[in-house]
């Protein structure tokens, strides 16, 4: 469609009444037509789902479109994975979602968040009471970006379902990810993906110790299968241990 496609689609968005999902991926949409797109996102509050993924959207439109985001009171789920977004877009779009009070489904992955593009959406969890599903793998997310996202999701208490596979990470990334789920005793993660590395012995404990406190939390990651296999067994040990002597303690 291009950009005078976004423009008729922007004129035709603001008179919509009917349309709740819109499926616009692989459009070759790039910051030009952002710009319309951003105009529709704005004004528009009866599309709900809403996918512009595989297109060509850069720095300047994750600006516009993360204010469009920022002031949107209908999405409430945004798929824009498969496009340019770095540095400073990134941060752009992680500030509307933290303005954001509806949208409760985002799919960023694929793009070049870097870490700047994470401190931002770390930033953005620290506020955003609303979010339950966030996809941030494959974005150039090192150490030092996990560990300045890590500090938001140790305040959040809504996000319930998040995915960092495909991130260079490290061993020192996840594990800060998994003390600040630890730190958090209100979070609502049920869902964690952390990205298929080998893992050291430190990180298997920790798994053990944030399993312990929610028993019901899905982790994923990768690296040494064996440490996985003791590790589970470890938690399950405990839990029985546990269910034991509270047992004993009421009779």
């Amino acid at each position: 469609l291009g950009t005078e496609g976004a423009k008729a689609l922007s004129a035709m968005l603001l008179e919509n009444n009917t349309i709740v999902s819109l499926q616009l991926s692989g459009n070759e949409f790039d910051d030009h037509a952002a710009k319309y797109l951003a105009d529709a996102i704005t004004a528009n509050s009866k599309v709900e789902i809403l996918d512009l993924s595989y297109n060509r959207f850069g720095d300047k439109a994750g600006e516009v479109l993360g204010m469009a985001i920022a002031e949107n009171i209908g999405l409430k789920e945004l798929k824009i994975s498969w496009n340019h977004f770095h540095s400073e877009g990134a941060a752009a779009l992680a500030r509307g979602l933290g303005a954001n009070i509806f949208l409760k489904v985002l799919d960023v992955s694929y793009n070049g968040f870097d870490n700047s593009g994470a401190a931002a959406l770390g930033e953005a969890l620290k506020t955003n009471n609303v979010l339950e599903e966030l996809n941030i793998s494959n974005n150039r997310i090192s150490v030092e970006g996990a560990l300045q996202f890590a500090v938001g999701l140790k305040e959040n208490k809504t996000l319930k379902t998040l995915n960092m596979i495909r991130n260079p990470m490290q061993n020192e990334g996840c594990c800060g990810v998994l003390k600040a789920l630890q730190a958090n005793p209100g979070t609502g993660v049920e869902i964690l993906d952390l990205p298929d590395i080998p893992v050291s012995k430190e990180f298997a404990e920790l798994c053990d110790a944030v399993k312990i406190l929610f028993p019901n939390l899905l982790l994923r990651h990768g690296g040494n299968t064996k440490l996985q296999r003791k590790s589970q067994l470890k938690v399950e040990l405990q839990t029985q241990l546990k269910v034991v002597g509270n047992s004993q303690n009421t009779v």
